[in-house]
Order: structure tokens, then C-alpha cells, then sequence
């Protein structure tokens, strides 16, 4: 078994992790795990009880969420420069856990048909979907990627969330979207990670 092994099914966000590993451009195993019975079975609940993917595992290590994954990576194989150095990582954990907490919690629940009604709204991480969507523009507006000039592991995780916002159209299809998906898309690791898991798909 190779040191680097991804559990994913291509329709889910394990997706995020395989771009996220061919960013970094390492050898890496990928296992695949279908939502009927693997997923579930005793084997893949030894490495994450939850049963959901993604997950990867690094010389024995286990590392679930995609966001986490995505961060991991970064700190893991540093030589692929997709983290700012520590004292400049301020913007890059903000809005890294922005998109893992508010953002995403906000476009599932969209997706789901929920909006929280305006009297719980303190109760909800990102409060409503207005304010959240007008700090992520906010925050997009005058720079390239999320955390500065240069791509980082943050894009990968928040690139994800704004083209899958775009794509179920849970984020409105403003131009400063727009035109950070297309940015971030054009990347070759996702072109390729996205090559990968369409014809795993075609498979299935």
C-alpha cells in the first residue's frame, strides 16, 4: 500500500481531496467506496467511524474533512508552496474555515430547501445567506485567490464551494464568482483530478 491513500467515491466531495492531490503531485492510492455497502463496512469504520469520505491516510496517520485534508497536504509536502508561511497565514485560515463552516453549512442547507428564519439567526454560524454571500464578494473583490496573490491550499477548498455554488446555483451568479471559478478551474491539477473522477464515474 502506497504512503498516500485516498478513500473517495467520485460523486462527493472527496472530489475537493483529489484536487487537492494532484496539486501537490505525489504518488498517491486511491481507494474507491460506494455509497451501498463500503462505505459502511467494518473495514473503512476502523479508519473513520463516520463512514464518509473523503479520507486519507499518511503513514498511518487519518485525516478526514476536506478542509482539513486540504491543510494537511499543504503543511505535509511544503515544497508545493500552497501555504503562506506561518506569520503570514491569517487570510488563508480565515477564509479556509469561513468556507468549511459558514459557506458550506449555508449552500447545504440552501440546497436543502432551509433558510434559517430571521429570529434564529444568531444561532446560525453564518447568520443568513445575504450577509455570508456578501463577505465571500467582499472578500474576493480586490485580490486573485482568496488569502492574497498566490493560489493557495484555501482555493482549493474554497474554489470547490464557489463552483459547486455556481454550478446548483446556490451562489448567485455574480461576476466576481464568476470569474474566480474560472481562474481556479483553469488550473491543471483540477483539470486533471477532474478528468480522473468523471471517467471513474463513466465506470460506475
Amino acid at each position: 500500500m502506497s504512503d498516500l491513500v485516498l478513500y473517495t467515491n467520485p460523486m462527493s466531495r472527496g472530489r475537493i481531496a483529489r484536487w487537492m492531490l494532484e496539486e501537490i503531485e505525489v504518488p498517491y492510492e486511491t481507494k474507491i467506496l460506494d455509497y451501498g455497502e463500503s462505505l459502511k463496512s467494518d473495514e473503512f469504520l476502523a479508519i473513520n467511524p463516520l463512514g464518509k469520505v473523503p479520507t486519507i491516510t499518511h503513514k498511518g496517520k487519518v485525516i478526514t474533512e476536506a478542509a482539513a485534508i486540504c491543510a494537511y497536504l499543504a503543511d505535509a509536502f511544503p515544497e508545493n508552496n500552497l501555504a503562506p508561511a506561518l506569520d503570514q497565514r491569517a487570510d488563508y485560515y480565515r477564509w479556509l474555515f469561513f468556507a468549511a463552516g459558514p459557506l458550506e453549512s449555508c449552500l447545504v442547507g440552501r440546497a436543502l430547501g432551509f433558510d434559517v428564519p430571521q429570529e434564529k439567526q444568531r444561532m446560525a454560524g453564518y447568520g443568513n445567506y445575504t450577509d455570508m454571500l456578501a463577505t465571500l464578494e467582499l472578500a474576493l473583490k480586490n485580490t486573485p485567490y482568496i488569502a492574497g496573490d498566490n493560489f493557495s491550499a484555501a482555493d482549493v477548498y474554497v474554489g470547490a464551494q464557489v463552483i459547486w455554488g455556481l454550478h446548483f446555483e446556490t451562489i448567485e451568479q455574480r461576476p466576481v464568482f464568476e470569474n474566480y471559478a474560472k481562474r481556479v478551474a483553469e488550473r491543471p491539477a483540477y483539470v486533471r483530478a477532474n478528468e480522473i473522477d468523471d471517467a471513474l464515474m463513466a465506470e460506475s
